[in-house]
Formats: structure tokens, C-alpha cells, sequence
């Protein structure tokens, strides 16, 4: 699980420097598919990593809209200031959290059950899956897209 959560982060941080590359008007244009913007689609990632960190540690959610975190640097400080909650956490992860539930109430009233490490995949694939969208809009974009590879990034040591 740590090793997709780092490699995830690893990723994050490529985008951020090509993002610097680019200029701000292609990081906030409108896109098809996904949830808006270059930039728009980083603050989800980040919002939504540390949301489901925090309903499973029993705390609040983060409610903050895309409104006031409209530039490159503003998303890249929040995801700081988040990332030491979530590394607390993903670094603490024992193989007791793995089953334990976690009910949640959707808005149509239903209530369903999912287990911890089913959420946490859940977040891992989440990211990847929007990594994915923004390496075609940085082709639509005529740029070339950060690589996804997993190998080569040295997250496992052979010891």
C-alpha cells in the first residue's frame, strides 16, 4: 500500500514541475471529461486523498471549493500541508485497519459498508486514473506528458 501511495506522491510531484513549464491559462482551461482544468483535476486528487484519509480517521471533512486554490502554487501548498496527515497515516498502516468498516450514508439514504483497505485502493486508483486524463490533455496541449512508470523509480529496494 505504501509503495502505490509513494509512487502516487512521486508522480504528483512530476505534474507540479511540468505544470511550472506551462502557462496558466492551458492549466485552467476547461476540459472535456474529468473535473474541469489541469489544475482543477490536481486539487481534486489532493482533496479527495486526504478526505477519505480523514472520514476514516473519524474526522471532518475538507469542504473547500477549487475557488480559492485557483493557481499552481496554492494547490501545491495545501497538498503540503495535507500530505502530513495522509503520510502519517499510510505510514502507520497495519494489516488490522485492512477489514475494519466504514459506513457511510449516501445522499439517497442508503447506508453501505466498505472496508478500509478497499478505500484505500480506492484513493490509489483515483489518482492514477486522473494522471491518466491529464497526460492526454498535455497532449492536446502539444506537451509531452510526465511518465506513469512505476518501474524505474526505485520504490522497492532489493534488500
Amino acid at each position: 500500500m505504501q509503495t502505490l501511495f509513494r509512487y502516487n506522491w512521486m508522480v504528483r510531484e512530476n505534474w507540479y514541475r511540468w505544470c511550472g513549464e506551462v502557462n496558466e491559462e492551458e492549466l485552467l482551461r476547461s476540459r472535456t471529461g474529468g473535473v474541469g482544468s489541469i489544475l482543477q483535476t490536481l486539487f481534486h486528487i489532493v482533496d479527495v486523498e486526504w478526505s477519505w484519509i480523514r472520514l476514516l480517521q473519524g474526522k471532518k471533512d475538507f469542504t473547500e471549493s477549487f475557488e480559492k486554490y485557483k493557481s499552481l502554487d496554492q494547490v501545491m501548498k495545501l497538498d503540503a500541508v495535507f500530505r502530513t496527515e495522509v503520510n502519517d497515516f499510510v505510514y502507520n498502516w497495519n494489516e488490522v485497519m485492512e477489514n475494519k468498516l466504514f459506513h457511510d450514508t449516501m445522499p439517497d439514504g442508503k447506508i453501505v459498508t466498505d472496508t478500509w483497505g478497499e478505500i484505500m485502493r480506492h484513493v490509489i486508483a483515483h489518482e492514477i486514473h486522473h494522471v491518466g486524463q491529464i497526460s492526454v490533455w498535455a497532449r492536446e496541449a502539444g506537451k509531452k506528458p510526465v511518465s506513469a512508470n512505476l518501474i524505474g523509480r526505485g520504490l522497492i529496494s532489493s534488500e
